[in-house]
């Protein structure tokens, strides 16, 4: 029998990590190929003479500062991502991110072309003051952050469709009131009754390239924390939905899913093997044939009888 397929992002996540890092470091220096051939020709328009490595080291700088910057600009989005219900709040959190970008950008990219000058024995001076050249750079630097936030938020949109976006179908109904009791019962009463669980979803509505189908709760075979989502795998697919880990978990059955790391938990049914590490962590080997990490941490909710099968 062949081994089971790993689900889509398993497989391909990798690549799609270099495919990401390789997307904007082509797109960056494209962009400075372009700039500095440009520059260079207003430049001598202009009757300046200046050598040719010059724009191409202004640029170069500038593009290098903003690659260095482009994950720190992910992990901000992730932490105030904007969304239409999170727009008034989180958008003067970009504009103060915008401000930081570009005294980052301005500093690397000055700093890095005096210490180029200086190899070749020439000296860097700014064409002006720097509270001037600050706001020069910024009027470029917040349309730069813009587009890279635009891109961000585009991607993880093409994301959710081609993944997948899940939500709680039937959303459970508050308790219908519960009759009056007598005066007397009432007076004799000493505490209030405990209230009633609410009850858990069984299932859960998934939207993917426009198509819509059902998944059971009991089928998730693990989630992982994966920014302002939780990805659900269920046979062999990932669907994500808009929650927290911990939030999301309090929905599903605490006897059936466990969490057993900062960012995954499991469905205890769907655990073929426990495989420990020298470390004390473990690996999780799932009957769909895919792996999840189980941190010191959390082995004890491994440690039930009957958990594995």
């Amino acid at each position: 029998m062949s081994p089971p397929t790993l689900p889509w992002p398993e497989r391909y996540r990798p690549l799609r990590r270099r495919a990401e890092v390789a997307f904007w470091a082509v797109l960056l220096l494209v962009q400075a190929a372009f700039n500095s051939v440009v520059t260079l020709i207003d430049l001598r328009s202009a009757g300046r003479q200046v050598a040719a490595w010059e724009p191409a080291l202004w640029e170069l700088s500038s593009v290098l500062v903003v690659g260095l910057l482009i994950p720190a600009i992910v992990a901000f989005e992730r932490r105030f991502p904007l969304h239409w219900d999170t727009l008034r709040r989180h958008l003067p959190w970009h504009l103060l991110g915008s401000m930081a970008y570009c005294s980052i950008h301005l500093a690397g990219m000055m700093a890095l072309r005096h210490l180029a000058y200086s190899t070749m024995g020439a000296e860097y001076r700014l064409s002006g003051p720097w509270w001037a050249q600050w706001g020069y750079e910024y009027l470029k630097d917040v349309r730069t952050y813009a587009l890279i936030v635009c891109a961000l938020v585009s991607y993880r949109f093409l994301l959710l469709r081609l993944q997948g976006e899940a939500r709680v179908l039937d959303r459970p109904e508050e308790s219908p009131t519960a009759p009056q009791p007598p005066p007397s019962a009432a007076l004799a009463a000493q505490t209030p009754p405990p209230p009633l669980p609410a009850p858990r979803p069984e299932r859960f509505l998934v939207r993917k390239l426009r198509r819509e189908f059902l998944i059971a709760a009991s089928d998730i075979a693990w989630l992982q924390a994966e920014a302002n989502y939780v990805g659900l795998h269920v046979n062999g697919h990932d669907y994500l939905v808009r929650s927290t880990l911990a939030d999301f978990l309090t929905q599903l059955d605490p006897a059936r899913f466990v969490r057993v790391h900062r960012s995954y938990a499991v469905n205890l049914d769907a655990v073929a093997e426990i495989e420990p590490l020298d470390s004390g962590d473990a690996r999780l080997r799932m009957k769909d044939g895919s792996t999840v990490p189980c941190s010191r941490r959390y082995r004890s909710a491994l440690a039930q009888p009957g958990t594995v099968g």
